[in-house]
């Protein structure tokens, strides 16, 4: 009784990844320093140091430490403030890599 057989049958060997890109005012970002709490400190590819939060909805949701990367979504009222939404995992990253979405990240 073979029930996973067929699961992985992706003949190149390549893992198909879904990554979420940001939208509008959002940018991508590394978390530089935890704050204490639901602070963090963000350097995001925009050239600008946000100190962010983990929404009330999310916080048991996105654990985080130094160097993750995630998407920051501004303050409309504070640039240098924002809302951490969403964290990339591994292969994620690796994907955001292949594609040219993360270039920057090696100057910061």
């Amino acid at each position: 009784m073979e029930y996973n057989r067929n699961r992985n049958n992706n003949e190149q060997g390549e893992q198909v990844v879904r990554a979420r890109l940001p939208r509008d005012k959002e940018v991508i970002g590394i978390v530089e320093q935890r704050a204490g709490g639901i602070r963090m400190v963000v350097k995001c590819l925009d050239g600008v140091s946000r100190n962010c939060r983990v929404p009330g909805r999310l916080q048991r949701a996105l654990w985080l430490r130094e160097n993750d990367i995630v998407i920051v979504e501004p303050w409309e009222y504070d640039n240098t403030k924002g809302d951490v939404i969403y964290k990339y995992n591994n292969a994620q990253i690796e994907w955001l890599k292949r594609k040219g979405f993360l270039r920057q990240i090696d100057e910061l």
